[in-house]
């Protein structure tokens, strides 16, 4: 037999079926570094468009989890995108390096300031530390793939980024906005500093829940006021679950348009009446196990407002005021009231005049001359608080409640609320709320729900408080007068000057500084401000510190990208800035992503033993898998990861790399110079093909627009696996093997794999970064260095008016082979044919279909991949033929058969001029003058 291998254009490349990412990934990566990349794309991109992402800073400490692998291979999807539409679209990544939870790590190293370290080694240390961390998560960070300047970052602890940060504020204080106030704030304890909302997250915790009598100092006044009958004493009942707070109490609050009723009762002190919201009242006497209470009077908590009542265990008188935040969601309708404890006590508070007491030190422990509890840590104090009520007769109920308690989101530790002097950016003494939320109205916000979210935040919020007591951070570069505490008449000079200083040598030129070096005689009247600033306030400034500094940038960025609860944190905290700084929004768009759950929709915990680690992900299966399970997923919900679902996105990343592959090697031999094939003198099949491309690149290109990624996976995808796979390069591996090397059939097939494959990479580029440019560095021809220099390709083109088929005829001929495909797959489930090779069809149509099929003559075997495939009017169709509706309503029937005739050996169809050459017996008349001839002629398929 002979051997006819060397006769057929057998596909052969470099390019590996296996990806082996893990391994070739970071040889990519050194490539990439040694040669620049990153520096050769901006310098090609020079004079473009600008498109600014601009990153928000993560906090410099710890490894990388997946949620930091989400955030930075989205930004980079969105910047290589932009590239290849033509901008110019820098990324400086950033770190968040100042704050608490760098100087609890470094406190287990060297001890507290002023214990076992002096606060400027401390700093030093802290510094040490942070840039540890930061090259730590550098590296994993480029592991992902992640271009950028890497080499040149922004870093808050830098000494000219915390020079800016002093600026910024000086900005803000010259707009009017800054003030300073005993305002009750978070505070948390562990950390003994103050907390931004931004730093709250929720918790469950274990509290005491108390219903505390607080009786009636004028009791004839009480029942003149309710018309109230009965007898005993009168108390008003307040629940609370902080019974810890009950020394700072000042008031009771009532609604004033609630109804409260007066019941007269027994609870084992003899009888004595209680008021009640009458909303609450079953769930109330319910607590206190009675249902033996009768009404002896009822009013209107406005008609109680000024009466007198006695503190539970103090000697002390406090008011009945009135309040809007008083609900009868829970409790008794009568709120306990401690300006120096809470928000809402502080602002009824200050309309009658209450005095804002706190009895509670930074430590958290009441202070000394506090009665009854000096010394006692209010996180501990609630059971001798109740110990104490139960003495003096005024505990009405207790019980043990779970709910939800805010934490410090850095030391897990419950918060308190707790009134210090402390420094505020205000919402409303210069109208920087108004602003914050006409600027919210000019920023496109994606998802839209985003908009709403801000909104509500910004228009709720409390003052933001920006002071902290802390060691490690850029300080409040202020001095006050000992006096009036007014600030310094010459402060914008002053902060400069500081500014200057610590540009030269850090936030220690401040600490270290002598005030007489920039007050001189003044110095005695003036205190030098030693609070530090809210890390919220140092990434929230990047605006001014990074985009209105670097020449590679500019203000407003075009894009902000975050998590979803960065509206609450650095979206908010960039927006109140850059309004308080230049009225207008940091940002153009702002695009959120969700968080990563597990295939349950349940958080990561290591205790849960479902935590997805991305050094692992990327040590075993590669980066690009998991930059495809990125893209891949809906980021604008939840997303869900685990080791099953990367394993699918192996699979799908396999028929993607397949597809390449197969294009790839059978460009052997291809120069797009010299060997590519004008559309016009294409075969019909390879237009279709580079026409099916050239319609998804406008929708990849779009998607990319939209952000909408999950759609450009699926539809790259699907026209690997349906389009190709599954229809073209099944068709073309006939023409492409058999056909003359040069000849026009292959030339054709060549030049549309080609025109298919550099587009292909380029889809590829912005989400399988390492394949893509494995991929480009496997196209035949001359190109620039890296796919990440290049643009959408542009050498794809539609069918023309003109083409031999148009788009109607190629979707009726598809459906034609489907409907054949189905017939045979049934002989082959049989067994009586092996491939569809081994059979003949005959159709039966009338009309444009049977017109189309008849056009196609004797290829329509090579599309329907028959060896012979005959068309016939529908009146012939024989008994025993399968019948199909097509979509325009025209019928098919299909007879479809195992071939009697010879296989020929060289191409594998069964044709009965098999050996009509005697010099070549085994092969058919086709392959005859593909071998010897001037080789076959192709049209359509």
């Amino acid at each position: 037999m002979t051997d006819y291998k060397d006769t057929l254009n057998l596909p052969r490349t470099d390019f590996p079926m296996r990806g082996n990412l893990a391994r070739r990934e970071p040889d990519m990566l050194r490539h990439w570094e040694a040669s620049g990349l990153y520096q050769q794309i901006r310098t090609h991109c020079a004079g473009r468009p600008r498109f600014v992402l601009h990153d928000g800073p993560p906090y410099a400490n710890g490894d990388i989890h997946i949620g930091h692998a989400v955030n930075k291979i989205l930004k980079d999807i969105i910047v290589k995108s932009k590239t290849l539409s033509g901008y110019d679209a820098p990324y400086v990544p950033g770190w968040d390096c100042h704050g608490l939870p760098i100087e609890l790590q470094v406190e287990k190293r060297l001890g507290k300031v002023g214990e076992q370290v002096d606060a400027h080694a401390f700093r030093e240390a802290c510094r040490r530390y942070a840039r540890e961390q930061v090259d730590r998560q550098r590296e994993d960070f480029k592991r992902l793939g992640v271009l950028g300047a890497w080499h040149d970052p922004y870093l808050t602890m830098d000494f000219h980024y915390e020079a800016d940060i002093v600026r910024a504020l000086a900005r803000i204080i010259a707009n009017g906005h800054l003030h300073r106030g005993a305002k009750p704030v978070y505070w948390s304890v562990g950390g003994a500093s103050a907390l931004a909302e931004a730093e709250v997250e929720y918790a469950d915790k274990r509290s005491y829940a108390i219903d505390v009598r607080f009786a009636s100092v004028d009791p004839e006044a009480f029942e003149q006021r309710c018309q109230a009958q009965g007898k005993g004493p009168i108390s008003v009942v307040i629940w609370t679950t902080t019974p810890w707070t009950l020394p700072a109490n000042r008031a009771v609050a009532l609604h004033p348009e609630l109804d409260y009723v007066l019941v007269e009762l027994d609870l084992g002190q003899g009888p004595e009446r209680l008021l009640l919201a009458e909303a609450l009242l079953e769930e109330a006497l319910s607590r206190y196990g009675t249902n033996q209470a009768r009404e002896v009077g009822r009013c209107k908590g406005a008609q109680l407002e000024g009466l007198r009542l006695a503190h539970p265990f103090y000697e002390r008188e406090v008011p009945i005021i009135l309040g809007e935040h008083v609900t009868t969601e829970a409790g008794t309708g009568a709120v306990h009231t401690a300006p120096g404890h809470g928000v809402e006590d502080y602002v009824v508070g200050q309309r009658y005049g209450l005095e804002v007491d706190n009895p509670v030190d930074a430590q958290g422990r009441f202070v000394p001359g506090t009665p009854l509890f000096a010394g006692e840590s209010v996180l501990e104090a609630d059971a001798h608080v109740l110990e104490v009520l139960r003495e003096r007769g005024a505990l009405v109920h207790e019980e043990r409640i779970t709910h939800s308690y805010p934490h410090c989101w850095r030391t897990k530790t419950p918060l308190i609320f707790r009134a210090t002097p402390q420094w505020f950016i205000s919402m409303d003494q210069n109208g920087l709320r108004k602003a914050a939320l006409e600027a919210i109205q000019t920023v496109q916000w994606l998802p839209e729900w985003g908009q709403a979210r801000i909104e509500a935040m910004v228009a709720s919020r409390p003052d933001w408080c920006v002071s902290r007591q802390r060691s490690w951070g850029v300080p409040i570069a202020l001095f006050t007068h000992r006096s009036t505490g007014a600030l310094h008449p010459d402060t914008p000079r002053l902060m400069e000057e500081a500014a200057r200083r610590i540009e030269a040598q850090g936030i220690d030129a401040w600490f270290d500084l002598d005030p007489r070096e920039l007050l001189g005689d003044e110095a005695g009247d003036y205190e030098k401000v030693t609070d530090t600033l809210d890390v919220w306030f140092d990434s929230g400034v990047s605006h001014a510190c990074v985009l209105e500094r670097r020449e590679d940038l500019h203000l407003p960025a075009e894009l902000y990208l975050e998590g979803s609860d960065q509206h609450r944190g650095w979206f908010q905290s960039s927006l109140l800035t850059a309004v308080a700084m230049r009225g207008a929004a940091p940002y153009r768009e702002v695009l959120t992503h969700g968080f990563t759950v597990d295939a349950h929709g349940q958080k990561m915990s290591k205790s849960r033993g479902n935590v997805v680690a991305p050094q692992k992900v990327v040590n075993s299966l590669g980066a690009d898998i998991l930059r495809l399970w990125v893209a891949a997923t809906d980021y604008s919900a939840e997303m869900a990861v685990s080791n099953e679902i990367l394993t699918r996105m192996s699979d799908a990343y396999r028929r993607i790399r397949n597809t390449a592959r197969f294009l790839l090697a059978n460009l052997h031999g291809f120069d797009p110079a010299k060997d590519s094939l004008a559309p016009q003198n294409m075969v019909a099949l390879d237009r279709w093909a580079v026409d099916e491309a050239y319609r998804l690149q406008e929708t990849v290109v779009q998607a990319y627009d939209n952000y909408a990624f999950h759609h450009i996976f699926q539809k790259i995808h699907n026209f690997c696996a349906t389009e190709m796979g599954g229809f073209y390069l099944d068709i073309i591996k006939d023409r492409q093997y058999t056909t003359p090397a040069d000849g026009l059939p292959r030339r054709s097939a060549q030049s549309a794999m080609y025109h298919i494959i550099e587009a292909l990479a380029r889809w590829l580029a912005p989400i399988l970064s390492f394949t893509a440019e494995e991929i480009w560095q496997a196209i035949p021809g001359p190109r620039q260095e890296s796919v990440f220099l290049g643009t959408w390709y542009e050498g794809l083109f539609e069918l023309d008016a003109d083409a031999p088929l148009n788009h109607a005829d190629w979707t009726r001929l598809i459906e034609v082979r489907d409907v054949v495909s189905k017939e045979l797959e049934r002989l082959r489930a049989v067994g009586e044919i092996g491939s569809s090779l081994d059979a003949e069809v005959d159709l039966y149509c009338d009309g444009a279909p049977h017109d189309l099929l008849e056009r196609l003559g004797d290829e329509l075997r090579f599309f329907l991949i028959t060896s012979y495939a005959r068309v016939y009017p529908l009146t012939q169709r024989p008994q025993q033929a399968a019948e199909a509706t097509l979509t325009d309503g025209q019928m098919l029937a299909v007879a479809a058969r195992p071939s009697t005739h010879p296989k020929c050996v060289r191409c594998w169809h069964h044709r009965q001029d098999v050996g009509s050459h005697p010099d070549h017996p085994q092969i058919c008349a086709r392959c005859y003058a593909n071998i010897r001839g001037a080789g076959e002629q192709r049209r359509y398929a």
